[in-house]
């Protein structure tokens, strides 16, 4: 059964696009004045501080995530656009969750991602490459989407050159609503997932006889306590690891080439003088730029850990976003600091059981990209008349970038 979808932009009520996909007034205004937020409109506590998040994320034993209710719209309504109910990693706690992510951890190890680093660094030349000579560039259409695109499907194991179909299918399954379309949106989903089922079947039908050094083969080969993945449930798994990796790295990327144009255009050469500094860089990155981090529990029993009084069945939101801009834990912390001590403290990859299984990947990926292209291009600067409403568009957990042009030099 489907969970209810809370209506996100009920709670927060921002007006624009642009502040949505920035939104440091509001988490400034709720860290400082309700930090611990009930919103009566959709029935939910909304949580903003470091160790308030942290708790509400690590305590399963007090909130659940296990849901009737929730933020996140992923995937469809039918057999093939659901999580396989023994891999449900999302809407599972402990002891269970623990047998399902050994599972798939199997597909994300220290020896895969040593292995990987050569294909990701050879998708990003590429990329950069096939610029050519172009003094503009839209870093989202030319770099941030399809880098993320082309990597996931190598590392699966399928060809990339169906990349605008993924794309597709990743736009649709990861697709917000509102409730007067949800009908409509709703048999989109199950359409695309049942065309992204018929797409894959054959693919790992056929590397159970030839296997590789990819992900799918990897879940083929994962055992955990006598237990083995049905080719159905590595497709079905596999939609939600596509969709993950490439929704959220595209936005880390064009979110970042956004900061290094406007909030602080120094730093590029600051990064290019001493490329080692790029790795600093993507953790301030991960907490000053990347708005769209948020997980939902529900209270399984009454209590009143934070302060407050919640009830059993009570859903709460904790807002890892907002946390990674707590003045307890970050110093001067909406500020841009990449020389920041303690920058990744940062919670936007969750914490406890459910901590971001691709987080590895994603910084890997993050990495490479950033020092390929400062290494590449001796100097960015903006496009004059971007105007940034209008380059925005929704994503699964918010505003997300559809345009972002700079002028670039080799």
């Amino acid at each position: 059964m489907q969970s209810e979808i809370i209506q996100r932009a009920e709670i927060t009520g921002f007006k624009t696009k642009a502040e949505e996909f920035f939104p440091l007034s509001w988490y400034m205004k709720m860290l400082e004045g309700e930090p611990i937020l009930y919103h009566a409109g959709t029935d939910t506590w909304n949580v903003f501080r470091y160790d308030d998040v942290k708790r509400v994320l690590s305590d399963y034993e007090l909130f659940s995530s296990k849901r009737t209710r929730t933020i996140t719209n992923v995937g469809a309504g039918t057999e093939e656009g659901s999580f396989p109910d023994r891999l449900n990693i999302h809407e599972s706690d402990p002891p269970q969750h623990r047998k399902s992510r050994s599972l798939l951890s199997a597909a994300f190890t220290p020896r895969s991602l040593k292995a990987w680093e050569p294909r990701i660094q050879q998708v990003v030349n590429d990329l950069i490459r096939d610029m050519g000579d172009k003094t503009e560039i839209d870093i989202v259409k030319d770099f941030a989407t399809p880098l993320p695109i082309i990597i996931m499907a190598n590392l699966l194991g399928v060809p990339h050159k169906d990349k605008l179909l993924f794309k597709k299918w990743v736009d649709i399954l990861f697709m917000p609503f509102h409730k007067e379309s949800a009908k409509e949106v709703n048999e989109m989903k199950g359409n695309a997932a049942q065309e992204y089922f018929q797409y894959l079947h054959p693919f790992v039908v056929e590397k159970r006889s030839y296997l590789s050094d990819d992900i799918i083969s990897d879940l083929i080969q994962a055992e955990f306590e006598g237990e083995k993945f049905t080719d159905e449930e590595i497709v079905r798994m596999t939609m939600f690891l596509l969709g993950a990796g490439i929704e959220t790295t595209s936005h880390l990327l064009s979110s970042s080439f956004y900061s290094l144009l406007y909030d602080d255009p120094k730093l590029y050469q600051e990064l290019r003088s001493n490329i080692n500094l790029v790795p600093l860089f993507v953790e301030e990155m991960l907490r000053y730029r990347f708005h769209i981090s948020k997980m939902d529990r529900t209270v399984k029993e009454d209590n009143h850990v934070l302060g407050v009084h919640m009830k059993k069945g009570d859903v709460v939101i904790a807002r890892m976003s907002a946390s990674n801009m707590d003045k307890n834990v970050f110093e001067d912390p909406f500020t841009l600091n990449i020389h920041r001590e303690n920058n990744n403290r940062h919670q936007t990859f969750g914490n406890g059981p459910h901590f971001c299984l691709g987080a590895p990947l994603a910084r890997l990926e993050a990495n490479k990209a950033f020092k390929a292209f400062i290494e590449t291009f001796s100097h960015i600067e903006p496009v004059p008349g971007f105007e940034l409403e209008d380059s925005l568009q929704p994503s699964a957990a918010g505003q997300a970038l559809s345009y972002l042009p700079l002028k670039v030099q080799r």
